[in-house]
């Protein structure tokens, strides 16, 4: 029986609209005035071009704006997202050297194979840049139109059917296993380095399904080239009011949005994690932030740093029992 994650993600998610209830502001402690003296590096663990590397570069021009310096994206990915986080968690502590993460490399991967850190214990958590939901869609030439469609179409044909994923252990993996245990059916995971080489291919029709994020796929389904089926929250969104949600076609309990959090190496001195967290509040801010989480449907997050772990360590426990369901823990 699969493990009723959506429950766990709606609790995480109301702490998150809760504390942005209280915007922060310019009056919160800045922190360190020297820091920083030069550029700052900000790791994403995908495929630039992908849903993280637009999320990142958001967010780093009123970061540098802030501090004075420099913030600059750096594509590692691979290794299921366990590349480009690893490579932080070692980084010296001095806050020149920041993770965009999400689920993947903090709480999921790190529970399926062995890997050389800690994906919590490792990090000091600045805050919490977003929740995005994601939609189930499928390539139009299978001829599916609804849920219960691609159900009956992957019954009639077992593990003949291919889905698409940003890698092992994120969200867009995970969501889909939940999806396919829930709807009793059998369909082959692609994994991919990040969610452009997915969409890119899923657009080819090398593969025919993916869960994935909203951002990275609206254009293509108001376009006509990619079929939203179900949308991944409680509610239906905005941006696609007529595709019903994972529970309107019964199957409630593979709602698994992503998340992403900036994180530096465990240790970083108390008065830098202040200045970022701060430029991190005036990023959140700003207008073109905004409007790109208007855009992919994304919920702002507005947490501190203790919070942040807090939440980070809450996803993980939920995270647990989810893989334990589907039978991905490591032995």
């Amino acid at each position: 029986m699969i493990v009723n994650h959506s429950a766990a993600q709606r609790r995480l998610t109301l702490a998150l609209a809760a504390t942005t209830l209280l915007a922060p502001t310019l009056a919160v402690a800045q922190g360190d005035a020297s820091f920083p003296s030069r550029p700052i590096t900000l790791v994403i663990p995908y495929a630039a071009g992908g849903p993280a590397d637009t999320m990142a570069r958001a967010l780093a021009q009123p970061m540098s704006a802030f501090l004075g310096q420099t913030v600059i994206v750096d594509a590692k990915p691979g290794g299921a997202a366990t590349i480009g986080t690893g490579a932080v968690a070692r980084a010296k502590p001095d806050g020149y050297t920041l993770l965009l993460g999400t689920s993947a490399g903090h709480t999921v991967t790190p529970q399926m194979q062995k890997v050389p850190y800690d994906g919590v214990g490792d990090f000091a958590f600045i805050g919490v840049a977003a929740i995005q939901p994601n939609v189930l869609v499928v390539h139009p030439s299978i001829g599916v139109n609804s849920v219960a469609d691609l159900v009956a179409r992957a019954k009639q044909e077992p593990g003949k059917l291919n889905y698409a994923s940003a890698g092992m252990g994120g969200a867009t993996h995970l969501g889909a296993e939940a999806f396919l245990q829930r709807a009793g059916i059998q369909i082959t995971h692609v994994p991919y380095g990040g969610a452009a080489p997915a969409i890119k291919d899923l657009l080819g029709g090398e593969v025919q399904m993916g869960m994935l994020n909203l951002g990275a796929t609206k254009a293509f389904i108001e376009q006509g080239k990619l079929k939203a089926l179900a949308y991944g929250a409680a509610k239906r969104s905005a941006l696609l009011p007529d595709v019903p949600t994972l529970a309107e076609v019964g199957m409630a309990g593979a709602e698994l949005p992503t998340w992403y959090t900036v994180a530096a190496p465990k240790g970083t001195p108390p008065a830098v994690m202040a200045r970022l967290h701060a430029a991190m509040a005036h990023a959140q801010q700003d207008p073109a932030w905004q409007q790109l989480l208007g855009r992919i449907g994304g919920e702002a997050g507005a947490l501190t740093p203790a919070e942040t772990t807090a939440f980070v360590a809450a996803d993980k426990a939920a995270m647990t029992k989810l893989l334990g369901a589907l039978n991905l823990l490591d032995k």
